[in-house]
């Protein structure tokens, strides 16, 4: 009993000891990740704002003229519809079965 419990007590100690150590810097079983810590970075750089960004379409230019009126168009319930797009194709498709069975058999 005492040898088991001496191991107990051995392998509790060694596991309480590794558990301060920390692998920042050090090497993982001889090889060193070089894309460690990459989503992080992408992340940080996806933040940082261009102060001069350069777009292939040019933004048109706007009128605060326009704004005015598109405001007292939408405060007088004269708002202009939109155009209505249909996503919805008419194409009509092969469903076979093999489709679950719930008819109670």
């Amino acid at each position: 009993m005492t040898i088991k419990r001496k191991t107990l007590s051995i392998l509790a100690l060694g596991c309480a000891a590794t558990a301060c150590t920390s692998v920042a810097d050090k090497e993982f079983i001889g090889y060193q990740d070089p894309g460690f810590g990459e989503a992080n970075r992408a992340t940080f750089a996806a933040m940082v704002i261009n102060p001069d960004p350069q777009y292939d379409n040019p933004i048109p230019p706007t009128s605060a003229e326009h704004a005015a009126q598109a405001i007292d168009r939408y405060r007088n319930d004269a708002v202009k519809q939109p155009e209505r797009v249909n996503t919805q194709s008419a194409n009509g498709g092969g469903g076979g079965g093999g489709g679950l069975n719930t008819g109670g058999n």
